[in-house]
């Protein structure tokens, strides 16, 4: 895959302003594990390898289990996520495939349930912000970092 071009490079201010606000969605009272399972099944949604890739390193940084990781694009089906975590796993999905959703009345209920308005506003941000961040590296190719260990058939020479 190459490159198209760096966002930071092409456009520093708006890069900055948007990392600024990332800052207040990560301080906004949502808990960080919520947050950092919403970026990651709206960049699974959206096939952004560059956010599944930081997404999943730092939710497991922070603690996160690896099943719940690898179950999170089957969340429906397993039993290891809370209700609230379903219903903002089920908000993402709508937000995300919006066009084809158009936010279903019963996922909104399903958000009403378990979070505050507050929190069902700043949940909805999260998932903007991590869209936008999803269509600059997918539409630039924005190529998530290698390491050799990551390269099973480098590893053999």
């Amino acid at each position: 895959m190459q490159e198209r071009l760096t966002p930071f490079e092409a456009a520093p201010d708006t890069v900055r302003a948007m990392q600024e606000f990332e800052q207040h969605l990560r301080h906004c009272g949502l808990e960080y594990s919520l947050i950092e399972l919403v970026k990651t099944r709206a960049s699974q949604i959206n096939g952004c390898a560059f956010c599944v890739h930081m997404h999943t390193r730092d939710a497991r940084a922070a603690g996160e289990s690896e099943a719940r990781l690898y179950l999170l694009s089957a969340w429906r089906e397993s039993p290891l996520f809370s209700e609230r975590e379903r219903a903002a796993l089920a908000w993402t999905e709508a937000l995300t495939l919006l066009a084809q959703t158009q936010a279903p009345q019963q996922d909104y209920e399903a958000l009403g349930r378990h979070f505050s308005a507050k929190e069902m506003v700043e949940l909805t941000f999260l998932i903007g912000a991590i869209n936008t961040w999803n269509r600059l590296a997918v539409g630039f190719r924005v190529a998530h970092p290698v390491a050799k260990d990551d390269l099973p058939w480098a590893a053999n020479g």
